[in-house]
């Protein structure tokens, strides 16, 4: 009796819109209240909240991460399997209409006839009918099927936005390590002319007698030590340009520049609440999808225990003529209710759903992981930030007071109050630190655009404006991301 009142109870369940299985519920993570290693006050403005092209001010660097979200091929790659999941959602969703199929036959065959005995006779027959059969969700496994797959599409949108950002972010990073290479090479060269005036002078001073071959082939040393650095330079610099053209999509071939890296200027915004970043990076956003589908087929593993309730129906005709099809004598047709289930499976169902249960642990965990993940890399890049700014003002100061012995030393020289070695030590300990300063003025650009990246800049981004991308309104969905954003053509002018 009480299994008997179950299936009833059951139907009202479904009836009522509920779906067997467990509703999701986003698992519990440790939020901590600020970041370690915070630069400012903390607030709930932060710099990802700013789109690509406000983050950065060189035209030159905006166009050519506008041609590569236009041309890049992993970006292309991303697109497609976005593309690939909106199919299959609306495949999954098919499931909740009526499926109809037709069918028809024409045949002839010999029989033998008893009336006319034991003689055969042909017998034309032809047949079309109709068919439809419809599953009623009545436990919602469907529409566990359905969430699944949606979480799907949510997730390979939010892979997408994560190959986005990661694009702006490596093609800025390679931008201005090209730029400062730019500088290494005009620092090399520097140097080159630098330890030939002091070569030239020497020399003058070894034919007037007044100083030593030693002198001479010192300086005619560092010369040649400062000219082999060049080549080092140029093939880092066409391997930099070489790997932009990749980002950008076509071949290799020379970058322009724009602003010098020491003229670049990057947001100095908060970095925002941490509780936030849950919201912002891509991929936090794209592991908690992964456990709202594994929670879905959870619900789809229980549904395939209940039996499947439907309706099947079939209208058609057969007659020995096809003229004949349309009389009323020849229709058929069927109506009917279907009750199907499992008996006996050999414990796949069982096995089915707990390997469900295993993926979603899996996913859960994952999800968590990526959380601790970021909070770990952002807090690391903050103290990364605030500490490039320390180490860059006391690259400048080394470079101003060795800028300045090397000014003295050679002034005390043509004195005769110092010796050449004064001269060449003072100018080969200039030259590192320039080319040290210059590194760090990159390495404190980068930390910026790694705190963008690692705080999920650009999350508002709309990605409806990309080339092949499947509209946010076409899905039917109620997108958490908001509203599409507008495209750098779009975008106001400050």
């Amino acid at each position: 009796m009480k299994k008997a009142a179950l299936i009833p109870a059951l139907a009202l369940l479904g009836a009522l819109g509920c779906a067997i299985g467990p509703d999701y519920q986003r698992p519990e993570i440790e939020v901590p209240v600020e970041y370690r290693g915070k630069v400012t006050v903390q607030e709930a403005e932060s710099l990802a909240d700013l789109n690509w092209w406000q983050v950065f001010e060189d035209p030159v660097l905006l166009e050519l991460i506008k041609t590569t979200l236009e041309n890049n091929l992993d970006l292309e790659i991303a697109v497609a399997r976005t593309e690939q999941a909106y199919r299959l959602s609306i495949a999954t969703d098919s499931a909740f209409y009526p499926q109809a199929s037709y069918g028809g036959t024409a045949g002839k065959q010999r029989a033998p006839v008893a009336v006319l005995g034991g003689a055969t006779a042909d017998f034309t027959n032809y047949a079309g009918a109709l068919n439809f059969a419809w599953e009623i969700d009545v436990w919602g496994r469907i529409r566990r099927a359905s969430e699944s797959a949606r979480a799907q599409l949510l997730a390979s949108q939010d892979i997408q936005r994560a190959v986005l950002l990661t694009l702006v972010s490596d093609v800025a990073t390679l931008y201005f390590a090209l730029i400062e290479l730019d500088d290494a090479q005009h620092i090399a060269q520097e140097a080159v002319a630098a330890f030939t005036d002091t070569l030239d002078l020497f020399t003058r001073k070894y034919e007037g007698g007044v100083a030593s071959k030693l002198e001479v082939a010192r300086a005619a040393a560092a010369r040649a030590q400062a000219t082999a650095g060049l080549p080092g330079i140029a093939i880092q610099i066409a391997a930099t340009e070489n790997q932009l053209s990749v980002l950008l999509g076509r071949p290799p071939g020379e970058i322009p520049r724009g602003i010098p890296l020491a003229q670049q200027h990057l947001p100095d915004l908060p970095s925002g609440l941490p509780s936030a970043l849950l919201e912002r990076r891509p991929d936090i956003r794209q592991a908690e999808q992964a456990v709202v589908a594994s929670n879905a087929q959870i619900g789809v593993a229980l549904g395939n225990f209940l039996p499947r309730v439907g309706l099947v129906a079939m209208w058609g005709g057969g007659a020995e003529g096809i003229a004949n099809m349309a009389s009323p004598s020849a229709s058929v047709w069927n109506l009917a209710a279907e009750l199907t289930g499992p008996i006996f499976q050999g414990g796949l169902l069982y096995a089915q759903y707990k390997s469900q249960q295993a993926a979603w642990q899996e996913a859960k965990a994952n999800y968590e992981l990526t959380a601790l993940n970021a909070f770990a890399e952002v807090s690391s890049v903050l103290v990364e930030r605030r500490l490039r700014i320390v180490q860059r003002r006391a690259r400048e100061t080394q470079v101003e007071q060795l800028d300045e012995s090397v000014r003295l030393s050679l002034l005390r020289y043509n004195q005769g109050l110092a010796n050449y070695f004064e001269v060449l030590q003072a100018q080969q300990d200039l030259y590192p630190a320039m080319f040290d300063l210059s590194k760090t003025r990159l390495e404190e650009q980068v930390s910026v655009i790694k705190l963008y990246r690692a705080l999920g800049g650009s999350w508002q981004l709309g990605l409806d404006w990309l080339p092949d991308t499947p509209a946010v309104e076409a899905t039917g969905i109620d997108w958490p991301m908001g509203s599409a954003a507008q495209s750098p053509a779009d975008a106001p002018a400050d």
